[in-house]
């Protein structure tokens, strides 16, 4: 006890129990201060920040996926499927969900094949796309890889075994050139597509319909919230909106007859395209060799595609819209019209002696029949495809009326067909001379363009586009597949409308007329070029040959094709179009390296066109092939 002067000190309890009580009351307000703060974290967090934890939360239990549209169907004119959808297994991955990646694929990697193209092709789209979409590791698993997968799938957390629809091509090689492929998003298509429109969406049309139609074909992707376990399971789903499928496109094509026009191609390279001429809807395009587009809708390995590359017959290339050839005697119906529509009449004869030379030349352009035709007129300098006629009519027309007349008919120009990636090919002119090559035109040039060689370059589809303009005596047509689009919901049908360029108005239809009858004797004429086409024909084809050098030969020799390489031989080239009186065939026929037009492609042209409209159309019948006698010995 304490004390004062040795006597107890007297404690003053009213002034301890006035500390305890201040002291009382200061941690009271402490108290109530922090528990107040403590009240005031809980709202904010609670009320201000609650959707941002709801979101973490939910992250934790709830994925959203996108889910991709089912692509749009594509039918030719009668029907029959071109590109359908068929059911597969793909091994996607979640990259979000994935904290060591390389550690993930090598796992994988030891159920199922990976190839190395797999996993670099995989690891661009990781690098590129947002983490929360999958991306494809493996496309087309088999049913035994899915199996061994599934067995495995909770060792691999942010792997998923997701059944697809994969893209197919019934006829394979056939339509490889026309309808293209899809392939899986590169990091060249991420640079260039909008990813919200191509979310969940691994494939993108790549070349031919699938490129040019791919907003029509792609149809709209949906989600679906997908709650999940720890192990990133689906548990259930929580909410879904579904895709929109794509629409159906419906294309002019005749399968059958496609599949008749390649086959006269056998072993051999070229094109041949048929159009209606009265609508420019495309009823076959074949590019010879094709290539079966099916390997690429997953990627086509590098071996396989090295050796389409490599292929000594271009198989990748398509001939029918990219194929540049020199028209060679095909355009001398043209030049018969430009002629025509400049002043130079029909009947106007000239002496052909088998050459002809500029004034002041010594060199001779020479004709293909060595002899000459003497004197000839238009008709038969078309029917017999007399070379010096038009050496002369090009001299006397001159490079620049050559160019306008030529231009117009479609030659140098696209034919803005459907289907991407087309060239103008070329018509020359002056200016194209002095622009390209800065040196001035010269008479000589002027001469051989007259009958389709030099700088002037054809495609078939240009061919087969003004042998319908021809048909239609000056009526142009936009050549083109697309003929309708189906709504795969409602199934309403649109038809594709297509607005007919002007009519050429400034030649007469008195030249057409003209020009025509002599293409339908080049066919049905005596002294006819393909006259040995014409034979038991119902109906009649207004045709025309070329013959287009590859290799030009050095005056004083002689074109030997037996002694000649294959590379430099000459092209085979057909434009007809039938029946003369009522046209349902346009179409232009290129054999590589084939020789004389009249000998290889105007044969082919000939089944082509009678396989269309007696078998396909029922307009004529066929004349029986003759019985055998039977030897009854």
């Amino acid at each position: 006890m304490a004390t004062l002067g040795g006597k107890p000190a007297i404690r003053d309890h009213l002034r301890e129990a006035a500390i305890v009580q201040s002291r009382l009351v200061m941690i009271s307000f402490l108290v109530l201060f922090l528990t107040l703060i403590l009240i005031a974290r809980l709202a904010y967090l609670q009320i201000n920040q609650y959707h941002k934890f709801q979101e973490l939360a939910d992250n934790n239990r709830v994925d959203t996926q996108p889910i991709a549209p089912v692509r749009g169907l594509i039918f030719d004119r009668n029907g029959q499927p071109l590109a359908t959808n068929e059911r597969a297994y793909n091994l996607e991955i979640l990259p979000r969900k994935v904290n060591d990646m390389e550690a993930l694929v090598a796992s994988i990697g030891e159920l199922i094949e990976l190839s190395e193209e797999d996993v670099e092709q995989f690891l661009k789209l990781v690098n590129h796309r947002p983490s929360f979409e999958r991306q494809v590791l493996r496309a087309n698993l088999s049913e035994s890889e899915a199996a061994k997968y599934s067995v495995h799938q909770h060792e691999l957390p942010g792997s998923y075994l997701v059944a697809a629809l994969q893209r197919r091509y019934p006829e394979g090689e056939l339509m490889g050139h026309v309808l293209g492929y899809v392939g899986r998003i590169n990091d060249r298509d991420v640079k260039r597509i909008d990813k919200q429109v191509y979310a969940g969406t691994h494939y993108i049309g790549k070349l031919g319909i699938e490129a040019n139609y791919e907003s029509i074909l792609l149809g709209e992707a949906g989600s679906e919230d997908i709650e999940t376990n720890a192990h990133g399971r689906k548990v259930r789903a929580l909410s879904r909106i579904l895709p929109k499928t794509g629409k159906t496109l419906y294309l002019s094509l005749d399968t059958e007859l496609q599949r008749k026009a390649a086959s006269m191609f056998e072993g051999v390279e070229g094109a041949a395209v048929a159009l209606d001429p009265e609508t420019g809807e495309v009823l076959a395009f074949v590019s010879a060799p094709g290539y079966d587009t099916n390997p690429f809708v997953n990627g086509i390995s590098r071996a396989n595609y090295a050796a389409l590359r490599e292929s000594d017959r271009s198989p990748l290339l398509n001939r029918a819209l990219n194929g540049r050839y020199a028209p060679g005697s095909t355009i001398k119906g043209f030049m018969g019209l430009i002629g025509m529509k400049n002043g130079i009449p029909a009947s106007e004869t000239v002496f052909a002696p088998g050459y002809y030379r500029l004034p002041n030349s010594r060199h001779r352009y020479r004709c293909w029949k060595k002899n000459g035709h003497g004197k000839i007129d238009l008709h038969d300098a078309i029917t017999q495809s007399c070379d010096v006629y038009f050496y002369r009519s090009a001299k006397r027309l001159g490079i620049d009326r050559l160019y306008e007349g030529m231009t117009a008919f479609g030659f140098g120009q696209k034919t803005n067909i459907d289907i991407p990636n087309e060239p103008s090919a070329l018509m020359p002119s002056r200016e194209w001379k002095k622009r390209v090559r800065n040196q001035p035109w010269y008479p000589g040039e002027t001469v051989i363009t007259g009958i389709g060689q030099g700088y002037m370059l054809a495609t078939p589809i240009q061919l087969a586009a003004a042998a319908a303009l021809l048909a239609n005596r000056g009526q142009p047509v936009v050549p083109h597949f697309l003929t309708a689009v189906q709504d795969s919901v409602n199934g309403d049908l649109v038809q594709a409308e297509y607005e007919k360029p002007e009519k050429l108005t400034d030649i007469s239809d008195a030249a057409y007329d003209e020009v025509i009858r002599a293409m339908r004797d080049v066919v049905h004429g005596p002294r006819g070029t393909a006259r040995r086409i014409g034979k038991g024909l119902e109906y009649q084809i207004a045709g025309k040959t070329g013959t287009a050098q590859v290799k030009s030969i050095p005056q004083g020799q002689k074109y030997d094709k037996e002694n000649t390489p294959k590379k430099y031989r000459d092209h085979a080239l057909f434009v007809a179009f039938a029946p003369v009186d009522d046209p349902k065939i346009a179409l232009a026929v290129i054999v590589e390296h084939g020789g004389g037009g009249s000998k290889v492609a105007a044969p082919i042209a000939k089944e082509i066109i009678d396989y269309y409209l007696v078998d396909r159309l029922g307009l004529y019948t066929r004349e029986p092939e003759p019985e055998v006698p039977v030897n009854s010995s």
